[in-house]
């Protein structure tokens, strides 16, 4: 017990230094400073917090808008490449091309009547009045429109054939900027569904093409037309939804024609679009909008730029298309084909005639019918090569003039037949 009390006055005795009083004093003064702070702070932590999240949030609210608004430069050997937000290259790509995009409005002299009444007596007071129609002279209207675009600065603009179809019609193209011009047709290309007018202008803003083999599916597109044949210049935005599609597609005329190799896209393609551009986001031309499905959610077809380059490049050349020619309509064989005409094969591609007397499987004096195809055959093959629905491209790789064999099944016998592409005739 004594050491336990010596030692308990010698603490005592320390405490009575004045230097160490005031040390451990301000030792325990901070102490409790400490502790009141951190009392307080866990006392109000969830204001604390809240505060702090604020600010936060804050910063990358900025961050966020910096990154919307402003491009990212990426260094990519000697040039820097900027990388400009999808949004703004819809705009850039809309800039480039709608200048260059027209309406295609279709006229005709319809008969124009002029009627009057006449009262008709039923008998016990009753009468009636009837119409009597009487044609005085003819009258100009609009019976159709659709959607171009120009491709060379002195008026030529590409559309589908299908606008423009009727020979009896008078065209005229509507410029971005209001200013009409009559249209003469330079060629039109059945197989394709393709159409080159003519305008007489100058200095003409014009669309490049890009290359159609090089798309992606879910690649962004942007297709330009006259919807409706009333909304000039309509900007519809989606993606490429299907490449290399084939279809048999119908118009308000009851004429249906065979579309291979097309590109579905879901930007909206309405009625009126027909012949307006498809577009990258470069502003380029991928595709020319040519059908649509109804009632569908935005089910809409374009035909690969790269197929039509030579058909545009032979009118620019020569005036005409010049294309090779088999003479033959036809239906791909599906099992729904199969099935229907009681087909024995699964493949090829049925000579078949359209919907009217008009229209036949084989066009009399045509290569088809001088190497004896007839309505009903079966082409299974072409020099070798099975065919299906990629026919007409098959026959669009070969030249005027060049032989071809084709493998034929008619009247469920095989043979082959030899026959010499030509051009087709003006009025096809």
């Amino acid at each position: 017990m004594r050491n336990y009390y010596l030692n308990t006055r010698r603490v005592r005795a320390m405490f009575r230094d004045p230097v160490v009083e005031a040390v451990i004093t301000s030792f325990v003064t901070i102490v409790v400073v400490l502790g009141i702070v951190f009392g307080l702070a866990w006392h109000y932590r969830a204001k604390v917090f809240a505060l702090l999240a604020k600010n936060i949030s804050k910063d990358l609210a900025v961050n966020e808008n910096t990154l919307v608004y402003q491009p990212e430069v990426k260094s990519s050997g000697d040039e820097p490449q900027v990388t400009i937000p999808k949004e703004y290259s819809v705009v850039d790509a809309v800039k480039i091309a709608k200048p260059a995009v027209v309406s295609i409005v279709e006229s005709k002299e319809v008969p124009k009547y002029d009627v009057s009444y006449q009262q008709q007596d039923l008998g016990l007071g009753f009468s009636v009045q009837t119409p009597d129609y009487v044609q005085n002279g003819t009258e100009k209207k609009e019976v159709g429109s659709g959607s171009g675009f120009i491709i060379s600065a002195d008026g030529l603009i590409v559309t589908n054939r299908h606008v423009v179809a009727d020979k009896d019609g008078i065209y005229e193209v509507q410029l971005n900027s209001g200013k009409k011009y009559p249209a003469k047709v330079l060629a039109r290309d059945l197989n394709l569904d393709v159409a080159v007018i003519k305008i007489q202008a100058s200095s003409l803003p014009y669309l490049s093409f890009a290359d159609s083999d090089s798309l992606e599916v879910g690649q962004s597109v942007v297709a330009i037309g006259n919807a409706l044949g009333e909304f000039k210049n309509s900007v519809s935005v989606g993606v490429v939804s299907g490449l290399s599609r084939s279809l048999v597609a119908g118009g308000s005329t009851g004429q249906s024609e065979q579309l291979d190799k097309v590109i579905q896209t879901d930007a909206a393609i309405n009625p009126g679009n027909s012949g307006g551009p498809l577009l990258n986001l470069e502003g380029q031309v991928v595709g020319i909008n040519v059908a649509t499905v109804i009632g569908s959610s935005n089910i809409g077809f374009s035909i690969p730029i790269n197929s039509v380059k030579n058909v545009i490049s032979s009118v620019v050349k020569t005036g005409i298309i010049v294309r090779p020619y088999v003479g033959i309509r036809y239906l791909p064989i599906s099992p729904e084909v199969k099935d229907k005409f009681k087909l024995s094969v699964d493949y090829g591609i049925l000579v078949a005639k359209g919907e009217g007397d008009k229209d036949p499987s084989v066009v009399p004096g045509g290569p088809a019918d001088k190497a004896g195809i007839v309505d009903g055959d079966v082409i299974l093959e072409v020099n070798g090569q099975k065919i299906n629905s990629d026919f007409s491209a098959i026959i669009r790789g070969k030249k005027v003039g060049d032989s071809v064999t084709f493998k034929v099944l008619s009247k469920g016998v095989e043979k082959t037949v030899t026959l010499k592409l030509e051009q087709p005739p003006a009025d096809l």
